[in-house]
């Protein structure tokens, strides 16, 4: 039988056999893979989460790669169309695309991982568009009129779409590319259908962000790599690409959004050199400890302020599933002895499931205002003020625990 991980002993852009740890997260459980209430407690795989560093390269990445099968299942229940910073961020991306590149009616937009055609709703009217993603939530994005692959970007995919839609113009990338496991296939892919005088654009965590703002619940094992624009420019400058523009933006808690092309003689925007020479103070073991010991600090920070409000014999509850909070969840060392239960909107899969690695069952939204309790926890932290707004609205009287950077109830 096939392993369903492997822990890498090199770089996975640079092929470097000089990793290096920056902090063992512990094991963790898939955080796509739910259990329902009230099912057998069996065996749950869990899987070992070491943050490296490689010094050639530049690129932090996690030490062992699990199976895209298990990762990104068929019934994978993440839309990103519910999310209102991503359809706000999609948008001011196209706006940006007709300022930065000449795009025809005519021409190709692919979005590898393309979701619910979150992204592509704002390129298909006015061009054509593809999308390419193996779950089954592609078949939203049909609904809207978006042609959708069901199927991964592989090298199999790539000759077919070359067949049958051309080359693209602009290639996307969003939340995705730090995802797919060979980084150096995926490019030679990328730059197989990709014209010459191409756009390959990508949005990725941004390393930086990471360590300003102790993201540690960003750590699991659908991000491989948690780049800075310098290793990007040195996985870009492999494949003959010019990074031309970049820029911080919101979107999960910080990513950066970077433009690349085969194009020599584009203008290469001053933001690019003004972010590589910043990162320069952010890349180094000092840093790297310094993160570590935040990380540590904050985890036991955590801990105490919710022992102190369970000595109380007050309830919590949290708010919100995402991904990220099974890193926290677990890495904290949080159950249903400490958390009561999770919420989630209406309509969200992920209700009538427990959290990965634990029995804290998630409900509907619904039961927060029915059962009114003393705190709640918010696991999506860095939308803290829209949810707080949202829950404020609603009529939730409790308080609310922010857990990142250091914990504090607001």
């Amino acid at each position: 039988m096939k392993a369903n991980s492997k822990t890498i002993s090199k770089c996975q852009i640079s092929g470097a056999r000089d990793l290096r740890s920056i902090m063992f997260f512990g094991y963790l459980p898939p955080p796509t893979v739910m259990k329902k209430i009230g099912s057998k407690i069996d065996e749950e795989k869990l899987y070992p989460a070491d943050l490296v560093y490689s010094p050639t390269s530049k690129l932090v990445q996690i030490n062992n790669i699990v199976k895209k099968e298990i990762l990104f299942p068929k019934s994978y229940a993440y839309t990103s169309s519910t999310t209102k910073i991503l359809r706000e961020n999609f948008q001011e991306l196209y706006k940006e695309c007709r300022k930065l590149i000449k795009i025809s009616k005519n021409d190709l937009v692919i979005d590898i991982g393309s979701n619910d055609g979150n992204l592509l709703n704002n390129f298909k009217d006015n061009h054509r568009v593809l999308g390419i993603t193996p779950e089954k939530v592609g078949l939203l994005a049909r609904k809207k009129g978006i042609p959708t692959l069901l199927r991964y970007f592989d090298k199999k995919t790539v000759n077919s779409v070359k067949r049958k839609y051309g080359k693209a113009k602009i290639i996307t990338a969003t939340n995705v590319f730090a995802h797919i496991e060979d980084v150096n296939s995926l490019m030679h892919n990328i730059t197989k259908v990709l014209r010459k005088d191409g756009v390959f654009i990508s949005e990725s965590h941004y390393l930086v962000s990471l360590i300003q703002t102790n993201q540690y619940d960003t750590i699991y094992h659908e991000h491989l790599r948690f780049y800075s624009l310098t290793s990007l420019k040195y996985l870009f400058d492999k494949y003959g690409l010019t990074i031309f523009h970049a820029k911080k933006i919101d979107t999960h808690g910080g990513s950066i959004r970077v433009y690349v092309t085969r194009n020599k003689k584009i203008k290469i925007n001053k933001n690019v050199n003004k972010i590589l020479k910043l990162e320069k103070k952010y890349l180094n073991w000092k840093t790297f400890s310094k993160f570590k010991k935040n990380v540590i600090y904050s985890k036991m920070n955590l801990y105490s302020l919710l022992k102190n409000i369970k000595k109380n014999n007050k309830k919590i509850c949290g708010v919100g599933a995402p991904v990220r909070a099974t890193t926290l969840v677990n890495f904290v060392g949080l159950d249903e002895n400490i958390i009561d239960y999770i919420v989630e909107v209406d309509g969200s899969k992920k209700i009538g499931n427990y959290m990965p690695g634990t029995k804290i069952p998630i409900v509907s939204e619904k039961k927060l205002f029915i059962d009114k309790p003393d705190y709640a926890l918010m696991f999506s932290w860095h939308i803290a003020k829209e949810l707080r707004s949202k829950l404020k609205k609603k009529g939730f009287k409790g308080k609310l625990i922010v857990p990142l950077p250091q914990p504090r109830i607001i």
